[in-house]
């Protein structure tokens, strides 16, 4: 069978809750501390790992927290159209997948990051970044490279199987459900590997199993699958 992509559209919001990743606490701890304080830091904070580490879902629960708080945030990722001028408004600039930034995109994060760290009104802005590699190594223009890697800089690893396996029971014992090896070693071995990606399959089959009253099985996955093919 091949690698089968999901439909991430039903996975829950992205939290720092359901972030899990032991190995990555130091960085989850850090965006915590500045969420919870009053007074944002006057350097960024760099995130960086390989794909499927989680760099987009924290800049996303980051997003979603200041959201929750009332606050607004600059958003630019290498997909972005639009490229707005710094709102003073803004509570945060979040810039993802800094590694794929057009010029264009390159000169708008350095004037976000210049008018959030050194704003006319003295009230610095949090500044949150995200790449595939540390700031010194990015391909990007010299200036921005080094305003992004001199403040707080965090690497991600990435789970080994042992540890998505852990994680997949986490969050089906959270939901009541029991997941069985096989059913595990199914979801491992033919469908994408990232732990979004899996936990959006769980929660897919939570929902399925619930509404055909069965439990978790590796023939129920199937089941599910192609229902999804005939619709």
């Amino acid at each position: 069978m091949q690698q089968l992509v999901l439909d991430l559209g039903l996975a829950a919001p992205p939290t720092l809750d359901n972030f899990f990743a032991d190995a990555a606490q130091p960085a989850v701890a850090h965006l915590r501390q500045v969420l919870a304080q009053p007074q944002c830091p006057s350097v960024p904070s760099f995130i960086w790992g390989a794909s499927g580490s989680g760099k987009t879902h924290l800049l996303h629960a980051v997003r979603l927290a200041l959201q929750q708080q009332g606050q607004t945030v600059g958003w630019l990722d290498p997909g972005s159209q639009v490229l707005p001028d710094f709102e003073d408004h803004w509570a945060a600039v979040l810039l993802d997948d800094c590694q794929h930034y057009n010029s264009a995109q390159q000169a708008l994060a350095f004037n976000w990051s210049i008018n959030a760290l050194t704003p006319t009104d003295g009230r610095p802005r949090w500044v949150l970044a995200a790449a595939d590699r540390p700031p010194t190594d990015l391909d990007l223009r010299a200036d921005l490279r080094t305003r992004l890697g001199w403040g707080h800089v965090f690497q991600l690893p990435i789970l080994n199987d042992a540890e998505r396996r852990r994680v997949l029971r986490l969050a089906a014992s959270a939901r009541g459900l029991n997941l069985p090896d096989e059913l595990l070693d199914f979801m491992l071995g033919r469908f994408a590997r990232e732990l979004g990606s899996l936990m959006a399959l769980l929660e897919r089959l939570d929902g399925y199993a619930l509404r055909t009253q069965r439990p978790l099985t590796v023939p129920l996955l199937k089941a599910m699958l192609e229902e999804s093919c005939e619709t």
